[in-house]
């Protein structure tokens, strides 16, 4: 269990990214795991351990005499923690030999209950880590940066066949940010993994097409005994705007590759009001048709109240990766039979939202997704099985070995 060991390490160091910052790291604490990772990578062996102006962590395992041959292949998890939950002062919880009942998350008084997460029935028996119910634990994505870790060490150690590994820790995934400075060049692999999802058998490699907007709506105040054919009430302009998006198409009434628009905030009063949204979808096609759905309420809005009334800022996040890894067959295919080969089933679902690994997809880094074994993310449900992580650690291996051979 040598990468549960190292996730209740991990999880201790205050991680959580700052979206309100422009620099990166967004947040100088994320530095800090940074710098401790730093340290492992070169206690164990590895070379080239670097961390970047920019706080990314690199390094590198040369491949072996006879193996120089092999294409270098690549490993990727961030750092930081959500910013959706409090980060700090994580005080992981171990639940040995699970019972498959509920779960008393401290003194906070939350229970994890496997009737809200059906997946407790998968770790009955096993070692169970949870936060105190007062934080996030941070296995997203502190397990993924644990199985790459001990993976690393079981090469070593073992002294097993491989070509040249890459090594990748990134700041600031969570707040889109994780590719931002992202060296692909000095990174060193033609492909990767991110390890940054959720079931141990998951193999994940087209996400959603994403974009924010903002809209911001502009009134005229004047006494409400004077306003009739005068006043010009913002806050209602923005709740007349919001009315003629379709009200099924939000993220609580759709789900696979349906997509979505998701209003994440509103603030207004009569002078001004906005409106914040995030925009889904995985077809491409609907995507375009999502934003120009947008554009056409601001065009009629303008035409009903005055020129200059509504103003709209849009801008693409990152893009479905499918199309950039569909090139590259071998990368999903040695997944799967890793998986296989350990007895799971390869659950290979569209992710409902973005990772690392679709932005340097687009980048020029194809990059699917393996999981963690983790669930729960983002909030103090966050738990995970140390099995799991022992599983998700041999899947990365086994893909290792399968590159390597096939080299041969």
């Amino acid at each position: 269990m040598k990468a549960a060991q190292r996730l209740l390490k991990y999880v201790k160091v205050y991680t959580t990214s700052d979206g309100n910052s422009s620099t990166t790291p967004s947040a100088a604490r994320e530095l800090d795991l940074a710098s401790m990772l730093k340290d492992e990578m070169n206690q164990l062996g590895l070379e080239n351990v670097r961390i970047s102006s920019s706080g990314y962590v690199y390094g590198e395992l040369s491949a072996v005499p006879g193996m120089e041959q092999v294409p270098a292949i690549g490993f990727i998890a961030h750092m930081d923690t959500a910013p959706d939950f409090n980060g700090k002062g994580v005080h992981p919880q171990i639940h040995k030999d699970y019972d498959g009942g509920e779960i008393s998350l401290g003194s906070s008084g939350r229970v994890l209950s496997p009737k809200a997460f059906p997946d407790l029935a998968n770790m009955k028996g096993k070692t169970v880590i949870t936060s105190d119910g007062t934080t996030l634990l941070g296995a997203d994505d502190k397990a993924g940066i644990a199985e790459i870790m001990t993976a690393c060490e079981e090469l070593l150690q073992k002294k097993l066949p491989h070509g040249r590994i890459c090594i990748a820790f990134t700041p600031d995934e969570e707040i889109g940010q994780g590719t931002r400075s992202f060296d692909i060049p000095g990174f060193g692999a033609k492909y990767a993994y991110t390890v940054d999802g959720g079931e141990v058998s998951e193999i994940t490699y087209e996400n959603f097409n994403a974009a924010g907007a903002e809209l911001t709506f502009h009134g005229f105040n004047v006494h409400p005994g004077d306003a009739k054919d005068i006043m010009k009430n913002a806050s209602l302009i923005a709740m007349e705007a919001n009315a003629m998006l379709p009200a099924a198409e939000t993220p609580s009434h759709t789900a696979g590759k349906e997509g979505f628009f998701h209003l994440c905030s509103m603030e207004g009063c009569i002078e001004e009001a906005k409106l914040t949204y995030i925009i889904r979808d995985h077809s491409k096609k609907h995507f375009e048709i999502r934003k120009d759905m947008l554009r056409h309420i601001v065009r009629t809005l303008n035409e009903k109240y005055g020129e200059g009334t509504v103003e709209l800022k849009m801008a693409d996040e990152y893009e479905n990766m499918l199309p950039y890894i569909q090139p590259y067959p071998m990368l999903v295919e040695n997944a799967r039979a890793a998986i296989r080969e350990l007895g799971l089933t390869p659950y290979e679902e569209p992710i409902r939202g973005g990772t690392d690994g679709a932005m340097l997809s687009v980048k020029g880094l194809p990059c699917p997704n393996l999981g963690t074994g983790g669930h729960a993310y983002h909030g103090p449900y966050e738990h995970v099985a140390a099995e799991d992580m022992d599983l998700c650690t041999a899947i990365i291996l086994e893909i290792i070995h399968r590159f390597t051979a096939s080299s041969k």
